[in-house]
């Protein structure tokens, strides 16, 4: 069994704890699913999420960061696809939470109740990290917007009921001319260019707008505000993907330490050789260490803080790059069985690798970070 002392931190209370509680005996029950059809298996777990009431936590009149990474983090731990779906409704609808208008914001009742799925349309093919080179431009034309270019490693892309996409709107240079979008995935001109294919497979895709039609109502905020939604959005989440890499690491050390415990090397226990002992308290200390960061980030905008662009790039880089030492660390200790498919170590090694790219890279988390400690802020 995990520890779970940790929720004894200050940075809880006690409802964080019963919804703690709650959800692992849901996910002890309901975890995992059968991946064989990825598409099948992401509806399946939106619709269970939706009905178990958790969906609840991921958009609405306000956002308790701390619940949204203990769920990530649980979810995670027990099945690495449930998570991907339990964020993306999130993620997805980010926008309209925290800046949609009443209109926008009926969607989000089909969201929680996992009625819909959701997706977050950012990236392009010629922009990643790097949101100011957004290219898909949107143009005026009578009382409605019509836009034109191409997203891609779009989660949900294919299976999403409702995007927010994010295009150019006027001729400010890099951020300052983006908009974002609330695009039903019926709205004719949306084609989905080819799925996408990864490691640890989710629902990815290609999207192309050609002269997609949106209604002024389709508009979040006001004209030109999208990079300043899109910051926000993210700094709201990012601690979250730290939150969803600390569930991978603390399985992979529950994971080694039943290994380590039953299986006999030398005569004895692999636990009782030293060297295995160092590599299990190495683990353990890039674990606690991973959810002080991200609990950290989690209760600061809790309690309140405009902005915790430093904070959540701390959590989301330190732990993403700690569940990828953990979980590579996990394989060793299980030698050939580590990377027999069918392992719990070999999908959390798949499972892992891409957190430290999407949602801002590891590298770009770092500049972020440095840029915050030299501007004093």
């Amino acid at each position: 069994m995990m520890d779970q002392s940790f929720l004894d931190w200050p940075f809880f209370e006690d409802r964080h704890r019963e919804l703690a509680a709650g959800l692992e005996a849901w996910a002890s029950a309901n975890l995992p699913v059968d991946h064989g059809d990825v598409d099948a298996a992401c509806r399946g777990l939106v619709a269970a999420l939706g009905a178990g009431g958790w969906l609840q936590h991921s958009g609405g009149d306000s956002l308790d960061i701390r619940s949204l990474c203990l769920i990530r983090e649980t979810l995670a731990r027990h099945d690495g696809l449930a998570d991907f779906a339990f964020a993306m409704q999130g993620l997805g609808m980010g926008a309209v939470t925290l800046f949609g208008s009443p209109q926008q914001r009926e969607w989000l009742g089909r969201t929680r109740e996992g009625a819909a799925i959701s997706g977050f349309a950012l990236t392009e093919p010629g922009s990643g990290s790097d949101v100011a080179r957004t290219s898909t431009v949107a143009v005026r034309d009578g009382a409605d917007w019509v836009l034109n270019g191409d997203k891609t490693y779009i989660s949900n892309g294919g299976i999403a009921d409702v995007y927010v996409i994010f295009a150019r709107t006027g001729d400010a240079a890099g951020a300052k001319g983006l908009s974002a979008f609330l695009m039903p995935a019926d709205t004719p001109g949306l084609e989905v260019v080819s799925r996408i294919e990864v490691m640890a497979p989710h629902p990815l895709a290609h999207l192309r707008l050609s002269n997609l039609r949106l209604p002024e109502e389709a508009l979040i905020g006001e004209a030109g505000g999208g990079f300043r939604i899109a910051m926000t959005v993210l700094d709201h989440f990012r601690p979250t993907v730290g939150a969803a890499a600390l569930g991978f690491a603390r399985r992979a050390l529950d994971e080694a330490m039943a290994r380590v415990t039953e299986r006999q090397l030398f005569g004895a226990p692999m636990a009782e050789l030293q060297m295995v002992q160092g590599h299990i308290a190495d683990m353990a200390l890039k674990v606690d260490a991973a959810a002080l960061l991200v609990y950290r980030a989690a209760w600061a905008k809790d309690r309140g803080a405009a902005r915790i662009t430093r904070e959540a790039a701390m959590a989301k880089l330190y732990a993403t790059e700690a569940a990828q030492s953990v979980i590579d660390q996990a394989v060793q200790l299980f030698g050939g069985d580590g990377v027999r498919v069918g392992m719990a170590v070999e999908s959390l090694y798949r499972e892992i690798r891409a957190l430290r790219i999407y949602e801002g890279a590891s590298d770009v988390q770092k500049l972020v970070i440095a840029r915050s400690v030299l501007g004093g802020n």
